[in-house]
């Protein structure tokens, strides 16, 4: 192995250091795997861990999905969407409509009220008594 160089066991390629993590921990003081790789396995890894997604499974739904967002049609799909009170996921979309969701708590009434805002149609509710409000069915 070149003097400032390492060998990753899993892109088995030799690599300067300038693409290794430090480790105090290894013998060596450089990580097990290269940088990239090492993005590689704790992208795997976090799937795994957080929705129960492995790569294959994560792959066909942005395929079954064509690449794109499932609310906006346009971007490309690339965070995973889930519930929050039952983490069943729910498809991969991209991040401005995974940030709106979660800006609306996940709530749907509070969703289509934001549509017909957005849509000109009006939605103000009525004060009936003071702190009491009647809202538009």
């Amino acid at each position: 192995m070149p003097r400032g160089h390492k060998r990753c066991p899993q892109c088995e390629t030799a690599k300067p250091h300038s693409e290794w993590e430090r480790n105090r921990s290894s013998s060596d003081g450089w990580a097990s795997y290269c940088r990239a790789c090492r993005a590689e396995r704790n992208r795997i890894s976090y799937f795994q861990r957080k929705y129960g997604l492995s790569p294959a499974e994560l792959d066909a739904m942005v395929a079954e999905q064509r690449g794109i967002c499932c609310i906006c049609l346009a971007a490309p799909a690339e965070h995973v969407d889930h519930c929050h009170q039952t983490g069943r996921v729910r498809g991969v979309l991209c991040f401005s409509c995974n940030a709106a969701l979660g800006q609306f708590k996940d709530r749907p009434d509070a969703i289509r009220r934001a549509a017909a805002y957005v849509e000109g149609i009006a939605w103000k509710p009525t004060l009936v008594a003071p702190g009491v409000y009647r809202l538009p069915s």
